[in-house]
C-alpha cells in the first residue's frame, strides 16, 4: 500500500528532545530557537529529513511552528489542528492558537528582550521581516540548524528519480513556458524555490516528497529565456534530452556562489525565498514567483486531463461506497476502510500514488480535521456513527481530492441538521455566479451562511487550490478569509465546508471545482462574470439530509447533480454496483 499506519507522533520524546535543543541554546548563547514546518524550498510539504517540527514536538500537521526558549516552549497551530495537537504534543509545550496569536505576539510577551536563533534556509524573507518589525528589542540571529545538531538518526536528503510530464498532458512545451515567463520578469533573473513551480515550468515530475510528484531543487529563470537548474544530476538519469539546450544543470551547492557572482538585480518572491538565498544576492527586486499565476490558470489539456482523472476516480469511489454500504455495522475499522479505498483506486491501473494520507475518521475521530489513522488510534466504525472519508489520487493526468461523510446505521437529528447545513453551503458555492475580480475571501462567507444561521462554523478555509499531477494544495488561489488573489478562469479549487463536534463527530463534503466564464445573461450590467464547473461526480449521502432545510433551488441542484452522476458512471459499473448507484442517486 501507499499508506502506512505506523504511529509517527512521539509525544513522550518531546521533553528529552527539547532538553537536548536547550543544551544547544546555552552553547550558542541564544535565548531561543524558531522551528518552522518548512524546508529550504519553502513548499507546504516536506521530506522526512526536513520534518524537524514533528521530530521535536510530535506534531505531524502540515503547518505550524515551535518557539523553544530556555524556560518555556510553544507550538503554534491553526484551526485545522486544534484537536490533533492535544493528542500529539506533550504538555511541556504550550499550545497556541495561530494565527490569532502570532509568533511575535507570544515572543514579545514572554521574551521582551533577547537573542533568538533561526535557520536562514527555513525562514522566508517576508517571515523574517515581519518578526523583526514586531520585535524591535529581540535580536534574530541566523545560525546553523540546532535541531540537526541533536537529531542523531535524521534521514538523508531525498533522491527520487525525475521524469518528464508528456506534452499532451502539460499542454505547453516547457521551452514555450520559459520564453513566455521570461518576458515578464522584473529583473534580469528570478530565483524559483517552490518544487511544484519548478516541476510545472520544466514539465517534469519527481518523487522527493511523499504523495506529491515533485523533485527538490532550485532554479534561476533568466530574462533571455534560459533556466539554470540546481538539482542533483543523479536524479535526472531518466530524463534523456527532455530539458534541451536552454536549461543548464548545476549542482545545488552552486546556487549561492552563482547568485553572489551576479552583478545584476535578482527577482525574489519574499513569501517563498529563503533568507539565505536573498542574502546571497547583491541586489534584489521583489515580485511574486513568476510561475504561480500561470500554473494556477490551467490550460485546456490540463483541464481535460483533470476531468478524465476525476471520472476514473469517481468510479473507484462508487465501487468503494457500494462495498462500504454492504458491510454490517461494527464489522470494519478505520484502517479497513482506508485499505479498501486504496484497493479500488489501484484497480484502475492508473494510480501513481494517493494525493495525501487518507482521512478515515469514525465518530469522534471525524472531528479531527486532518486525522491520520494509525494502529494505535484505529477504532471500529460503529453503528449510529458518522464516517468521514477524505481522500484523493495522483494520476498522471490529474490530482483528485474528495470528501464524503457517510451514515453508518441511523443518523441522529443533530447530525442530519448539521450535515444539511454543510451541504447547503457546498451547493451555494457550486452555483455561484460572481463578477470577475473577486477573490476567495469574497465568496467564503456564502459557504458558511447556513451554518452561521444556527450559530455554527468551521475552523478551516472553504477551499484550496489543486494542481494537475502536482501538489494537492496549490497556491495562490484559495476560498478562505485569507484568500486575496482574484479568481481566474482555469483555476481549480476545492469546495469543502464542514462542521466538527469535538468528541462526537465530524462532517465535511468536498468536490473539486474549476473557474470558468459564466454565460452572459439578458440585461446583465456586469462586464464579465465567472462561475464554477464541478469536477467531482460521486453521490452525496442523502440519508444524512433533512429535506425540509433545503430550498427548492438547492433540492433541484442536488437532484440534477445525482442525475448526472448516474448518467456518467452507470454504464461503466457491474450490475450490483450500478443498482447501488441508482439507489444512491434517487431524487429527494
Amino acid at each position: 500500500m501507499f499508506q502506512t499506519f505506523a504511529e509517527t507522533a512521539s509525544p513522550d520524546q518531546g521533553p528529552p528532545r527539547l532538553a537536548a535543543l536547550r543544551g544547544q541554546l546555552f552553547a550558542a548563547d541564544l535565548d531561543g530557537f524558531i522551528v518552522p514546518r518548512a524546508d529550504a524550498h519553502q513548499g507546504e510539504y516536506v521530506a522526512p529529513r526536513d520534518d524537524r517540527l514533528a521530530w521535536l514536538t510530535g506534531f505531524t500537521g502540515s503547518a505550524g511552528w515551535c518557539v523553544a526558549l530556555k524556560d518555556r516552549a510553544a507550538v503554534f497551530v491553526d484551526g485545522r489542528y486544534r484537536v490533533q495537537v492535544k493528542a500529539q504534543v506533550d504538555e511541556i509545550f504550550e499550545k497556541v492558537d495561530w494565527p490569532e496569536t502570532s509568533l511575535s505576539d507570544w515572543i514579545g510577551r514572554v521574551l521582551p528582550k533577547g537573542r533568538i536563533g533561526f535557520d536562514p534556509w527555513l525562514l522566508s524573507v517576508a517571515q523574517l521581516r515581519s518578526l523583526s518589525a514586531k520585535l524591535p528589542d529581540v535580536t534574530l540571529s541566523a545560525t546553523d540548524n540546532l535541531i540537526d545538531a541533536v537529531w542523531p538518526d535524521q534521514p538523508e536528503p531525498p533522491q527520487g528519480a525525475v521524469f518528464a510530464q508528456p506534452l499532451e498532458l502539460a499542454g505547453e512545451a516547457h521551452g514555450e513556458k520559459i520564453a513566455r515567463l521570461a518576458k515578464d520578469l522584473q529583473a534580469p533573473a528570478a530565483v524559483i524555490t517552490l518544487p511544484d513551480s519548478i516541476a510545472w515550468l520544466l514539465n517534469i515530475r519527481g518523487s522527493d516528497i511523499p504523495r506529491n510528484p515533485v523533485p527538490h531543487g532550485f532554479a534561476v529563470l533568466h530574462g533571455d529565456a534560459r533556466v539554470t537548474l540546481y538539482m542533483d544530476a543523479a536524479k535526472l538519469t531518466d530524463l534523456g534530452d527532455h530539458l534541451g539546450g536552454n536549461v543548464t544543470l548545476r549542482a545545488p551547492a552552486d546556487l549561492l556562489p552563482d547568485l553572489k557572482a551576479l552583478s545584476t538585480p535578482v527577482q525574489i518572491d519574499p513569501a517563498t525565498c529563503p533568507v539565505a538565498v536573498a542574502e546571497a544576492c547583491a541586489e534584489t527586486v521583489e515580485a511574486p514567483d513568476p510561475c504561480l499565476m500561470p500554473k494556477a490558470r490551467k490550460n485546456a489539456a490540463e483541464l481535460d486531463g483533470t476531468r478524465a482523472a476525476h471520472h476514473r476516480d469517481a468510479l473507484a469511489m462508487v465501487r468503494f461506497l457500494a462495498w462500504l454500504d454492504a458491510q454490517p455495522a461494527d464489522s470494519l475499522t478505520e484502517i479497513d476502510v482506508v485499505k479498501r479505498l486504496e484497493e479500488e483506486r489501484r484497480a484502475t491501473n492508473a494510480l501513481r500514488d494517493i494525493s495525501f494520507e487518507t482521512i478515515s475518521g469514525s465518530g469522534p475521530n471525524g472531528a479531527i480535521v486532518h486525522y491520520r489513522v494509525t494502529e494505535a488510534t484505529d477504532r471500529k466504525v460503529g453503528d449510529g456513527e458518522l464516517l468521514l472519508v477524505d481522500s484523493g489520487g495522483q494520476y498522471v493526468d490529474g490530482t483528485t481530492d474528495i470528501t464524503r461523510t457517510i451514515a453508518i446505521g441511523e443518523p441522529g437529528a443533530e447530525e442530519r441538521e448539521a450535515f444539511t447545513r454543510v451541504l447547503k453551503g457546498m451547493i451555494t458555492l457550486s452555483r455561484m455566479r460572481f463578477p470577475k475580480g473577486l477573490a476567495g475571501r469574497d465568496l467564503d462567507p456564502f459557504a458558511r451562511a447556513a451554518l452561521w444561521e444556527a450559530g455554527l462554523d468551521y475552523g478551516h478555509g472553504t477551499g484550496h487550490g489543486v494542481g494537475v499531477y502536482l501538489a494537492v494544495h496549490e497556491g495562490p488561489q484559495r476560498l478562505a478569509r485569507t484568500g486575496t488573489v482574484p479568481l481566474e478562469t482555469g483555476m481549480i479549487l476545492s469546495n469543502e465546508p464542514g462542521f466538527y463536534r469535538e468528541g462526537a463527530y465530524g462532517i465535511r463534503i468536498e468536490n473539486l471545482i474549476a473557474v470558468e466564464p459564466a454565460p452572459k445573461l439578458y440585461g446583465q450590467t456586469v462586464a464579465e462574470m465567472l462561475q464554477f464547473e464541478t469536477l467531482t461526480w460521486v453521490p452525496i449521502d442523502t440519508r444524512l439530509i433533512d429535506p425540509h432545510l433545503l430550498t427548492e433551488t438547492e433540492r433541484n441542484w442536488l437532484n440534477d447533480y445525482h442525475r448526472r452522476v448516474h448518467e456518467m458512471l452507470a454504464p461503466h459499473l457491474d450490475a450490483a454496483t450500478g443498482q447501488w448507484l441508482s439507489d444512491a442517486c434517487s431524487a429527494i
